[in-house]
């Protein structure tokens, strides 16, 4: 018996999982460096781990709301378009959070932020969820927008 094998060449499916990439990206990228520079200009004294795991927590949030946002705009009703913005794209939240984190943790040492390390982290957080959201839309037609 003959298993069918994983089209990784299919530019439509590149080119439409890369605009789902970025929207999850500005999503949470507003809450991660929103969380960082508010402790970067106000220099209210906290450890940088917890900076780095609030601004995390943070641009989940912000992507969660913004994905949910735009089902919503597209027609789909508020409760199947969060539930869709919470299970299709968490895997990939979580790992553009952390990667982006990790770049700045071992960049800058965690918690700055500087137009070099915003350019940097948003590249790294873009490639890494990027091939598991076109698997998941290639293998099960799934994405979330």
């Amino acid at each position: 018996m003959q298993t069918a094998t994983f089209d990784w060449y299919c530019k439509y499916t590149w080119q439409r999982s890369a605009k789902n990439t970025a929207w999850c990206l500005l999503g949470c990228a507003i809450g991660d460096f929103g969380t960082i520079l508010f402790f970067q200009l106000t220099k209210i004294p906290f450890p940088v781990l917890a900076i780095m795991i609030l601004a995390i927590i943070n641009g989940l949030i912000t992507s969660i709301i913004l994905e949910t946002f735009i089902l919503v705009r597209q027609g789909i009703n508020f409760s199947k378009s969060l539930q869709t913005a919470l299970s299709m794209s968490f895997i990939s939240m979580i790992s553009m959070e952390i990667s982006m984190n990790l770049v700045d943790f071992l960049l800058t040492g965690g918690a700055i932020l500087n137009w070099w390390i915003i350019l940097i982290m948003l590249a790294v957080g873009f490639v890494t969820p990027w091939p598991y959201n076109y698997w998941r839309l290639k293998k099960f037609g799934i994405s979330c927008h």
